[in-house]
């Protein structure tokens, strides 16, 4: 590639059109219809896209260990409010939240235009059926309380199941955010055969 096509790329990746055009992009693919079934109420997806595509990014650079987790948690709350009646459970926000920022990080645009692998070491892993029951197997001093469900998941059950996944990353070298990646593809391929497709 010569210096020109460069160039090029990088107004393209600046323009601001572009940019949004990717995070909604990255909306609609991090939160399918699949991730917010049951949860109390419909229009809850496109509720959730709606807001994750309105987030300004921007914002987020430059928080750390002790920044973030405020900032999230107001996003978290803005979301939660901004979701139908029935269906405003901070499960359900904090889940399309965290599936948004997990795909916006995977995503080279916004990752490279926003800064986002800063970020890596203290996004979230996606709380769900799933990850909670691989959680759960390796919960060896018994910390964990049952899963609720995504609509029943309290701030404080949730702080204690990623506590669990950033001890386990740590373990295992890499950021828990990145653990779903793992547990994916075997424990849902049998969840979808069985037709329990529904992440609760």
């Amino acid at each position: 590639m010569n210096s020109g096509n460069r160039s090029a790329s990088y107004l393209t990746i600046m323009r601001d059109d572009f940019m949004r055009a990717i995070q909604r992009k990255v909306a609609v693919s991090a939160i399918p219809a699949s991730a917010m079934r049951g949860q109390g109420a419909r229009g809850v997806v496109r509720a959730a896209r709606d807001y994750v595509t309105s987030i300004s990014l921007d914002a987020a650079k430059g928080l750390g260990e002790d920044t973030f987790g405020p900032w999230l948690d107001g996003q978290t709350e803005s979301l939660r409010k901004a979701l139908p009646h029935g269906a405003r459970g901070f499960g359900t926000a904090r889940k399309a939240m965290n599936l948004f920022l997990r795909d916006a990080l995977y995503n080279r645009y916004l990752s490279q235009h926003y800064s986002l692998n800063a970020l890596e070491d203290w996004l979230e892993i996606p709380l769900d059926s799933i990850t909670a029951a691989e959680l759960t197997k390796r919960d060896e001093s018994r910390l964990l309380a049952p899963w609720p469900g995504v609509r029943r998941v309290s701030p404080s059950l949730s702080h204690t199941y990623q506590a669990l996944a950033r001890a386990i990353g740590k373990s295992e070298g890499i950021a828990r955010v990145h653990l779903d990646a793992y547990w994916w593809g075997a424990e849902r391929r049998d969840a979808w055969a069985q037709g329990k497709n529904e992440l609760i």
